[in-house]
């Protein structure tokens, strides 16, 4: 303490100021890299629209996506007889993963499964005991191969499920931002803006849509790319619509209107059904849990009673 205390202000200074200078240094030397790379993905020939999907690529990849490409060089991303790795990649899309590594770490994952699930199969099956513990190795490869899938199904679903929520409060935002004379691409930028936090996946979506007409690609082709990015039939139709309402110059708050009416009319039929079903859904639990209990509560007494009684008699 006392050596820090004698130090002249002189040096702490030129310290200070060296390492300043070295992470300006660093920090101009990424820049410049990044300019480098944007400029030889530039000047490459390729087509108009080829060009613009590559530069929506981020140049510089993440810690996540540099793990993931020196993982896929040695571990495969499907599994055999479990479909290409471009399939994979629209399922992982469908579910929110589009990282350029979500295929490799999907199927690291599923690969480390077969090796989890069996061991610990076999480290809690009972010793001793070989037919149980092939059965328990068994019942656990058999769950490492499904549970990734079925994971990724019900991802899939609950993610679609959230976006088909969040459409008709979406429209009726973009409805009173056309009305008000708001362009089609700024009313959907304020929408995915001011609904980021209720409507996330949606929103995230739509921003990718923005970004993809300000990156010069037509606005009907953008357009299109949400469907097949979330897989919502709701917005296959909505974009049908609406790029058919642009090409005949018909009003588009009027079909944004009527498309809300509808996505909202359609989920309070589907609330309805799940209501009515909801009662022959709760006959088997009932019948299963509650009148054992219930016949156990007030004819059990009655029973009890009537066995004294007839030990009492002899």
């Amino acid at each position: 303490m006392n050596r820090l205390l004698n130090v002249p202000p002189s040096l702490v200074l030129l310290v200070i100021t060296l390492i300043v200078s070295i992470i300006t240094m660093v920090y101009v030397a990424l820049a410049e890299a990044d300019r480098r790379k944007t400029i030889d993905r530039v000047t490459e020939r390729r087509a108009a629209a080829d060009l613009i999907e590559t530069l929506l690529v981020t140049a510089r990849p993440s810690l996540a996506a540099r793990i993931a490409a020196w993982i896929g060089e040695r571990v495969p991303t499907t599994l055999p007889g479990r479909g290409s790795t471009a399939a994979l990649q629209e399922r992982l899309l469908l579910a929110g993963f589009d990282t350029p590594g979500a295929a490799t770490l999907y199927g690291t994952s599923r690969m480390l499964s077969l090796i989890v699930f069996p061991v610990v199969g076999w480290l809690l099956a009972p010793s001793g005991a070989t037919g149980t513990t092939l059965l328990v190795v068994g019942i656990a490869v058999v769950v490492a191969l499904v549970a990734p899938t079925a994971t990724l199904d019900r991802l899939i679903a609950r993610r679609q499920e959230r976006i088909r929520r969040g459409i008709p409060d979406a429209l009726d935002l973009l409805v009173v931002c056309v009305e008000a004379g708001v362009s089609l691409d700024a009313a959907i930028l304020r929408v995915s803006r001011d609904l980021s936090g209720l409507h996330r996946e949606l929103c995230y979506e739509l921003g990718q849509v923005v970004r993809r007409i300000g990156a010069g690609i037509p606005r009907d082709r953008a357009l299109q790319q949400l469907p097949v990015r979330t897989g919502v039939e709701e917005l296959r139709t909505l974009v049908a619509s609406m790029i058919q309402s642009e090409r005949l110059g018909s009003s588009i708050s009027r079909v944004l209107r009527i498309n809300a009416e509808t996505l909202r009319s359609r989920r309070r039929q589907g609330a309805e059904k799940k209501a009515a079903e909801a009662a022959l859904k709760m006959m088997l639990p009932i019948a299963l849990f509650q009148l054992p209990a219930l016949l156990i509560i007030v004819v059990g007494p009655a029973v009890v009673e009537l066995i004294r009684q007839i030990r009492g008699s002899r």
